[in-house]
């Protein structure tokens, strides 16, 4: 695992302290697959969680295999023990749909909170989410919501809120909510040159009503290129 700490270091300073009494909600997105969003988007998760005086959340959009619950399960040395699952919603509102709606035995449904749940990564300060992808049942489907109330009732529980969103060439997930994030991190790898799938999708962002705060340049070990520049707000 390669020490990200300097680079978190830097970007927790350059995006600045949450207001006052409000929570920070970041989400890190990449244009394409591959660029290691995951990997930046936990790693800023558990540098933040020893900075911040309240909370820290992974919210993990990626509602196929959970990867930021089976990465931190797997390395327990570096994040600590995950905890049972517990309540992912404060109020009961959910980013998401489960559709078609599973009935219950007395002629409601399941409620969308049912099909993920919240684990503490080493203690209290931590935690990641994990969609319950067993709990689906024959056609169902998940799909992202617009809504802020998901957001809205998390920040009164949480310090720093960061969401790692899928890749937008697999997923509209990150164009979704972009409007109820406070700021949004582009990851490019250091291995792609081509600036326009990023350069694409900050436009397509701030077309949605998001705030791109800047650019992570990913496995890079030299001076990022200048071309990043013409990507930046």
């Amino acid at each position: 695992m390669v020490d990200l700490n300097v680079e978190m270091a830097e970007l927790w300073g350059s995006l600045g302290a949450p207001a006052a009494g409000r929570a920070h909600v970041v989400q890190f997105v990449s244009a394409r697959r591959g660029e290691g969003t995951s990997t930046v988007a936990r790693e800023f998760a558990r540098f933040a969680s020893r900075r911040a005086g309240r909370r820290t959340w992974l919210i993990d959009l990626d509602l196929t295999t959970s990867p930021q619950y089976q990465a931190i399960a797997a390395q327990p040395d570096r994040y600590g023990p995950l905890g049972s699952g517990a309540a992912a919603s404060p109020d009961g509102s959910m980013f998401f749909t489960v559709q078609p709606p599973a009935p219950r035995p007395d002629g409601g449904v399941w409620p969308d909170a049912k099909y993920i749940a919240a684990h503490s990564v080493g203690g209290p300060r931590l935690w990641v989410t994990r969609f319950k992808r067993e709990a689906l049942r024959g056609r169902q489907k998940a799909h992202i919501l617009p809504g802020v109330e998901y957001w809205a009732g998390l920040r009164r529980h949480a310090e720093i809120i960061v969401v790692d969103c899928p890749s937008a060439d697999s997923s509209q997930a990150a164009l979704t909510i972009a409007q109820h994030m406070d700021q949004t991190i582009l990851v490019v790898s250091a291995q792609e040159a081509d600036v326009r799938p990023p350069g694409l999708l900050r436009d397509a962002l701030a077309s949605a009503g998001g705030r791109c705060a800047g650019v992570f340049f990913n496995q890079a070990s030299v001076t990022p290129p200048s071309f990043l520049r013409a990507i930046l707000p």
